[in-house]
């Protein structure tokens, strides 16, 4: 794995997670709250995981061992949840920007959030995070979709042909 294509999983990575919060920003309090049958929730659980889980990696790769993740009564709003994952964003777009493809090829130790010690190669749990958002970006594009508000297509090659076309 070289840095170009990490760069660019993490821009479709950044692009998919803005197609699910536009189309939650439509939602009510009351259907952002709402329990839910899926294994996070209901929206609010779901995103705060997709949340949760970035923000732990990034802190992982960064050399940190959270031991608790983020909760989803952290955000009693949509919005206190889009403002968490802007600062978030920031955070591991200027990670993934200063990567080199020696370290992204390089043995990674971490932390669960157990505390049981684990090895990887850096780009393999990079790639790892991006395909756990998806399952999760999924959920809550069903979630809203049933509440009528769909995302539209969250698939990597729309993002492919969105950005050929813009040049």
């Amino acid at each position: 794995m070289n840095k170009q294509d990490i760069q660019l999983l993490y821009r479709y990575n950044h692009w998919a997670n803005e197609r699910i919060l536009n189309a939650a920003a439509n939602v009510t309090t009351e259907q952002f709250l709402v329990p839910g049958s899926y294994p996070h929730g209901g929206l609010r659980g779901t995103l705060a995981h997709a949340l949760s889980s970035e923000c732990t990696w990034r802190k992982r790769w960064q050399g940190e061992s959270p031991a608790q993740g983020i909760k989803p009564e952290e955000f009693p709003t949509f919005d206190s949840l889009r403002a968490r994952w802007q600062e978030e964003e920031k955070s591991l777009a200027a990670f993934v920007d200063n990567l080199t493809d020696d370290r992204l090829n390089a043995p990674f130790q971490y932390k669960t959030l157990r505390g049981d010690p684990m090895e990887n190669v850096l780009w393999q749990v990079m790639v790892h995070m991006v395909n756990h958002g998806t399952q999760h970006r999924s959920e809550a594009a069903a979630m809203l979709t049933e509440l009528g508000h769909s995302p539209g297509d969250i698939d990597f090659i729309i993002f492919l042909r969105e950005i050929q076309k813009s040049g």
